[in-house]
This record gives structure tokens, sequence and C-alpha cells, in this order.
């Protein structure tokens, strides 16, 4: 009967851990209304490396005396052009101005603004502008729902009338440029949108011009700003083919001396160009349009340094990492596949002559010294991700040549962790280097995660805010190599318990793993969260043995669907404005606009997979698990039926990833990534293992309970307590000879058998090993495991 409900309770302990998790959220600053007026001011192309009290001083008072952040003016369309940004401010989503770009950049041609009656203005081609963004663009954004929320809003620029702009098209107030006295037009109306111009210039003369100029109208527009004002200042857009971080500045009541954030970033001092919209009509105590707007209301939060300069040196320095890491990025992830790649193909002859042949003849036994140089490259391709994620906290995008300081300081910290690795207690083992990798990787991203994910935003294997799908938590990258360290270091060590604990045990290490991957404390990830909530379900119902029967897999899908279902009750009940990604996705169901985020699902899987380096990593270790490791003569499987608990792990990983990878948009991303742990160490594993295939071992009366009784020997366990017990190190293929169980003291040699002497079987007399066999005479004996998995 306890086995009959050990799954059930094991699902209920995993689910419960996952909804808890996922349950519990951070506490937020409620929006409030701080404001009578708002003025958006926008500057195209400003960032934070423009500004000081030279050039800038109007803008240098307002950072000094409000709260400032680093702007993401991610777009529908990228790079982000001037008017898809001022488009997108208008929208409060993701949009794009239709029409074609060039491979140079944004577009010259200006927007059309016409003024029939002196007050108001008529964009021509918004109408055109609305039909492309709901019916051609997956995010469905609907331009000028910002000024659909207010009563009457004033544009002043042809920028600021492409955010002012109603749905059809309409101005309500609009000015070419700011007038003599600015004062009447900004007090008309609750909300006043200003474009300052825009900069472009490459050359820093030309630049340092466009900037005062842009200085010097947002000194008129402060000096007429009306009482009780909220001036928001942004660098809505980029102006070259690269993205950039740029400027966000909020300057009034309420607003003093912090950092700004959103529920939509969830890190201090970013802010994504989505938010400004919300952030208008919370300060003006307005309702918004959640079915239409993405971002969140902005809110300031301490934590700021008192000197401005060194404050301002935070955002600056977080642009040119984040300009630094997409460089770096592409190439470190394809030298990696390619290296798996090569390092894929050259393990196949190995793993042709690894098992010890035992006949009288045979391929000649594999150099010792190769198979261990093999192992430590084998260790150093799966510890390279940990390493890359490590190399963050070196400031390597400051020198001349990022690119190579980054590869220097990974190099050397592969180097550091290989020799961690190498020489940590138990690498003689069987499993000794799998445990070791699965720990230290577990353990390096874990420990990030637990100090605030610092070394995962703008890394190279982290998520830059230039692409803005991510400011916190764990990263694609970081869900696959972490889930993959968690259940690897679960199966390892379930292996070294009795077989009725191993299910205990993976559920343990899993359901804390889970709480990692999905609390918005740490991971933030409730979609992985829920797709390692199935991996730890799978791993534990067969971590003691047999096979992933319908049943079993049933028991995986429930405890997935579970956590999810449960989750998403409670995001639900929230309001509305609280909600994270899941919550919103099933309200969005229930008024029948949920139909734009599967389309953007659908659209992200396929570009990911495509154009991800990481897709190579994934094929590659699954061409090469199907074509080589599970064969006959790759020893995997074999591997499999000495260790339950490993295939375990093994299995709730890939299924994990998969799911993890598609659910979240990033097709096999998740799966690459998770690989580029997994399967190196299978590989060794793989290769220890075939260098026992043909030890023997005397049984010995006493060593294993009677025949019939429920011991670890049929279910692939390694003596009584199913531990690791196989040390390699000296044998053809780096094996040493197994530690004897019993016999003779080393004093009476004269009683051991001699080398070529036939040895006693399970069955009886084994053949003596030939002289001509990859068998070296010092292991014609046999461990204990290899006599329970044959």
């Amino acid at each position: 009967m306890l086995r009959r409900i050990t799954p059930a309770l094991l699902t209920i302990l995993v689910v419960s851990l996952g909804v808890a998790a996922l349950a519990a959220r951070p506490p937020q600053d409620s929006p409030r209304r701080t404001a009578d007026f708002v003025v958006l001011a926008g500057v195209a192309g400003l960032r934070w490396e423009d500004v000081d009290p030279q050039r800038t001083p109007t803008l240098w008072r307002m950072a000094q005396e409000g709260s400032i952040g680093s702007l993401s003016v991610r777009s529908a369309h990228r790079p982000t052009c001037p008017v898809d940004g001022w488009l997108t401010v208008g929208a409060g989503s993701f949009a794009a101005w239709n029409g074609s770009r060039s491979p140079e950049g944004c577009p010259k041609a200006g927007v059309t603004v016409e003024q029939p009656d002196g007050i108001g203005a008529n964009l021509p081609d918004q109408e055109s502008v609305v039909q492309h963004n709901q019916q051609r663009l997956p995010w469905g954004a609907l331009p000028g729902s910002l000024s659909e929320s207010v009563r009457c809003s004033v544009a002043v620029g042809p920028g600021a009338a492409v955010a002012a702009a109603r749905p059809f098209g309409r101005v309500d107030r609009y000015a070419p440029a700011l007038p003599a006295d600015p004062r009447p037009l900004l007090g008309a109306c609750v909300l006043s949108i200003v474009d300052l111009g825009t900069v472009e210039g490459t050359d820093a003369a030309t630049r340092a011009a466009e900037v005062r100029a842009a200085d010097a109208q947002l000194a008129r527009v402060l000096a007429a700003r009306p009482p009780r004002s909220l001036v928001l200042v942004a660098g809505i857009s980029d102006t070259a083919q690269s993205s950039r971080l740029h400027v966000a500045v909020a300057h009034g009541p309420g607003w003093e001396r912090g950092w700004l954030t959103s529920a939509s970033t969830g890190r201090d001092g970013y802010l994504q160009l989505v938010d400004l919209a919300p952030t208008a009509l919370a300060a003006l105590g307005r309702p918004m349009p959640e079915r239409l707007f993405l971002g969140r209301p902005a809110v300031s939060v301490g934590g700021r340094p008192a000197d401005l300069a060194e404050a301002i040196d935070a955002p600056a320095d977080a642009d040119r990492e984040a300009a630094a890491q997409r460089d770096v990025s592409g190439v470190f992830f394809a030298v990696l596949a390619g290296v798996q790649v090569l390092l894929a193909l050259g393990i196949l002859p190995l793993l042709r002559r690894a098992r010890p042949h035992a006949g009288p003849t045979g391929p000649n036994p594999v150099s010792g010294r190769i198979v261990a140089v093999v192992e430590l490259l084998l260790v150093a391709v799966a510890v390279t991700v940990p390493a890359a994620l490590l190399a963050d906290a070196v400031p390597w995008w400051q020198g001349d040549h990022p690119g190579w300081i980054f590869a220097g300081v990974t190099a050397l910290l592969v180097a550091a962790g290989t020799a961690a690795v190498r020489f940590a207690p138990g690498y003689a083992g069987t499993l000794g280097p799998l445990g070791a990798v699965a720990g230290l990787t577990a353990l390096v991203v874990g420990l990030d995660v637990l100090t605030g994910a610092r070394l995962q935003l703008n890394g190279v294997v982290g998520y830059s805010a230039l692409q803005g799908g991510r400011y916190s938590g764990l990263s694609t990258v970081g869900l696959g190599v972490f889930l993959a360290g968690a259940l690897l270091a679960g199966g390892w060590l379930a292996q070294r318990v009795p077989r009725g604990w191993r299910p205990a045990v993976t559920v343990a290490v899993g359901g804390l793993a889970v709480v990692v991957v999905g609390s918005p404390y740490l991971g933030a990830d409730p979609v992985g969260a829920i797709a390692l909530t199935a991996g730890v379900s799978v791993a534990a119902v067969i971590s003691a043995g047999g096979w992933l029967t319908i049943s079993r897999l049933a028991w995986a899908a429930m405890a997935a669907l579970a956590v999810g279902i449960g989750f998403g009750v409670v995001d639900l009940r929230r309001p509305p404005a609280e909600r994270g990604s899941l919550g919103r996705f099933l309200s969005a169901l229930g008024d029948g606009t949920g139909g734009f985020t599967v389309h953007r699902s659908s659209t992200e899987n396929f570009e990911t997979l495509v154009n991800s380096p990481l897709t190579v990593l994934a094929l590659t270790g699954g061409l090469l698990v199907w074509f080589a490791l599970l064969q006959p003569w790759g020893g995997l499987m074999r591997l499999f039926g000495i260790y339950p608990a490993v295939r375990a792990a093994l299995g709730g990983t890939v299924v994990a990833a998969v799911l993890g990878g598609l659910l979240d948009g990033a097709a096999l991303d998740v799966m690459g990534a998770a690989a580029a742990v997994l399967v190196p160490m299978a590989v060794l594993a793989s290769l220890r293992v075939l260098g026992h295939a043909a030890d023997r071992t005397r049984p010995v009366p006493g060593r294993f309970r009677e025949s019939g009784a429920d011991d670890d020997s049929g279910s692939g366990g390694v003596g009584p307590t199913g531990g690791d017990d196989i040390p390699t190190g000296g044998g053809p293929l780096g094996a040493a000879h197994p530690r004897p169980v019993s016999g003779p003291p080393a004093s009476a040699p004269a009683a051991a058998p001699a080398p070529d002497a036939p040895t006693a079987g399970p069955d009886g007399p084994a053949e003596p090993p030939a002289g001509g066999s990859a068998v070296a005479p010092r292991q014609a004996t046999r461990s204990s495991t290899e006599v329970a998995a044959s």
C-alpha cells in the first residue's frame, strides 16, 4: 500500500512546493496620484553618456532632484526608430510605424501632420498605421490608447503628434514648436507631449551641439510647466542600427532622488518604453486600459547614491555592458556549439574502443593518458557556461578589446573549474565527475539568483536589457544549466541511498530547485517552475528503477498541471495591475484576446529555433545520444541499468528543458543550455562504465542477501547501499582495479591466483583473459555492480 500511494504523496509535495513558491510575491509600491498635470518630453537618441553639468545643466539638475533610470526602448520593430518610439509611447504597447526599413537604419522621411483649423492637427496615415499594428503585428497594439484615456492632450512637434494622435488621427492641441510663451499651451490639457528633437550625431562635436539644443528646449519646458506637475524626460528611441539604453528621468512631487523601476522590469533602475503611458495615467489618477497596455506604472525606489555623478555612472556602465554583450554573446555560443560538435565527432572512435575485449583477439586498448585528457576536455566543456556567467563579475566590457578580455577571463575560470572537479573527492568514481560538475553548476547559478541575478543582467550567458524580454531572475540559458545541474545533483545523491529513499531525495532536491526557479524573489520564472515540476515528477517516479510507464507519465503531467492551475487561480485573484504573466494570459483568454499571446509565442519559437546557436547544441547532443550513446557499444544503456537514479535525472532534465523552452517561446534554447552540461557528463560516465565492462569479481558469501531479498542488486544499485563503488583511474580507459570485497591478506600473495588463471564468476568459472585482449590482467575481476547489471 505504501508503494502505491508514494507517487501520489510525492506529487502532492511537489505541487505544494511549486504553488507556494509561485504564490508568494514581493511587496510592490502601489502607484498613486502625484500630479495634476503630466509633461512627457522626448529626445530621440539621448543616452546617459550625453549628460553632464556643462552640456546639459537643466537635465543634470532634474536628475539630481528627481528619479533616474535606464530606459529600454523596445518596440515592435528593431531597432526602434524615432517614429516607432513615439508610436509606442502613445500605444502603451509594442508598436511600429508601417512602411519599409532600410538596412542602414531608420528612414529619414517625416510624418505628415495637417493643421486644418490651427488648433489641433490630423495624421492622415493614422488609419493605416492602426490597421498595420492590429492585423499584421503580433502585439495587437492600438496607437492612440494614451490620448483616448484622457479628456484632451497637447502635442508639440511632429514626434509628439504621433504619440498624441487618437486612433482616428486627431490631435486635440498641436503646435509645431514651442511658442514664445509655452505656459498657456502646456496648461491647456492634463497631458502634454513635447518633442525636444533628436540626438543622432556620430562625432563628438555634432552630438554635443544636438544635446545642448535639446537641453535648452527642456529648460523652456521646465520654466513653463504647470503647477503640481510631473515632468518625464525620456530618450524615446534609437537613431542607429545598434540598440542602446537611454535616459529616463522623473521630476515632480513624490519622485525625489530615487531609482525608477516598474513591475514590468522588476529591477531597480530599469524602465521600459511601454511603461511611460501607464506612468502618466497613474500619476494623474486615471484608470488604465489594462487590455491594451503591456507596460506598468513606474515608481521611485531608494538606494540611489547621493553623488549624482556616481549614480549616473551605473546606467551609463550598464549601457556599455549591454552593447558589448550583444557583440560577444553570439560569438561565444557559436564557438561553444562548434567545440561541442567537434568533441562529439572525436568521441565516437573512443566509444567504439572503450569496452575492453574479452576474447582472444581485439583492438589494442586506448592509452590511459588519452582517456584522461578526453575526460578533462569533457569536464571543461561542461563547466564553460557557469564559467562564462562568473566572468561577468569582472568588468571586461570596460576595456578596449572586450571580447578578448571576456575570452581570457572565461578560459581562466574554465581551467579553475576543471581543476576543482579533477581534484574533488570522489573524482575516481564512475559518477564522481558528474556529481561534481552538477553540484558546481547548480551552486554557481543558484548563488547568483540568491544575490539578485546581477551576473545575468546584460551578461553574455544571461539576458540583455536591450532586448526587453527579461530584466530580473533566471535567463533562458540560466534556466537550462540550473535545471540540468539540480536534477543531475539530485540523481547523484539519490543513487547513494537505498532504493526506497531515492524518490524522496529526488523530490527534496528538485522541490528546492522549483522554489528557486519560480519564486518572484529569486528566479521569477513561473513557466520554468511548471516545466521543472514535470521534470522532477518524472525523475522521482523512475529513480528507484523501472520504466517511464503511462501511469508514471500521467502523474508527472498531473503535477505540472496542478502547479500551473494552482498558480493561475492565485494570480487571477490579484488586482489586474499586480498579476503576473500567467494571470494576464488567462485573463486574455477569458476576454478573447489570448490569441495574440499564442501567436507571439509560436512566432518566437520559430525564430529562435532557426536563428539560435543553442539549437545546434541541442540537436548535436540529441544526435550523439541517439546514434552513439544509446547503441549497444555506447555505454549509456549500461549506465542506466547500473544507476537508475541517474537515468531518472537525465530523463527529467530532458522533459523539463523541452517543456520550458516551448512554453516560454524559447524553442530549443533551454534544451541546448542543458545539453551543454548534460551531454558531456553522460559521455564521460558512459566511458567509465564501458571501461569496466569485462571486470570480474568472485562472489563472496554474505556480501549480498539471499535470493529474493529486497536489495538493490535487482534495481541496478551498487552493493547494499546503492553507492558508487567503482573507482576509476588506472585501466585502459583510466579504470583502476575495483576495490576487493574480500580475499586473502596482502601478506600472503601466494594464495592469489595467477594472472592468467580462470576466475570464478557468478555463474561458474570464467574464461581466462587472452594475451591479445584489451583487458589488462589486473582487470580480471568484476565488480558486484556489473554482476548485478548483467
